[in-house]
């Protein structure tokens, strides 16, 4: 009777240690899974981002194109009415929405680069660039220090 008991005992504790065995299997099985669905949700909302990022890029520059070209063509004189100033307020207003919303989706170096050139555009198209110097020649530094920033920030 001895060894029945033993027997008995031995099985019985064979089915334990199987168990135990499967029960830590499937543990760490479905902790895997978890982890690997996490990464994939984590990689998918990265990739979001980063295209949000770049719609919201796209728009900036394309505005700031709009704004440059205003700034370009800007009269010596204009009057309340005409086709400059209200054109030209309508881009400038969509500038600054897009300046804006780079702040809400860009680390604070890339906004502080696109309000530098905010700024300046914004003074070319109202008040001309300063005594001496072109448009060009006062936008070509800051946008390319905006689009620095944005790439550094891209990567």
């Amino acid at each position: 009777m001895a060894v029945e008991i033993w027997t008995a005992a031995i099985s019985l504790g064979g089915v334990a240690i199987g168990g135990g065995l499967s029960y830590m299997v499937q543990r760490t099985t479905q902790r895997t899974a978890a982890q690997i669905e996490q990464y994939k949700q984590d990689l998918a909302l990265a990739e979001r981002r980063r295209a949000e990022r770049l719609a919201m890029l796209e728009r900036f520059v394309d505005v700031g194109a709009e704004a440059e070209r205003c700034a370009f063509s800007r009269p010596m004189q204009w009057q309340d009415g005409d086709a400059w100033p209200t054109r030209t307020q309508d881009v400038m207003n969509r500038f600054w929405v897009a300046e804006r919303m780079i702040r809400l989706l860009f680390p604070i170096p890339v906004h502080d680069a696109a309000r530098v050139y905010f700024l300046l555009l914004n003074g070319a198209v109202w008040q001309g660039a300063p005594e001496g110097q072109s448009v060009r020649d006062l936008l070509e530094e800051p946008r390319l220090n905006f689009l620095d920033a944005a790439r550094a920030a891209l990567e």
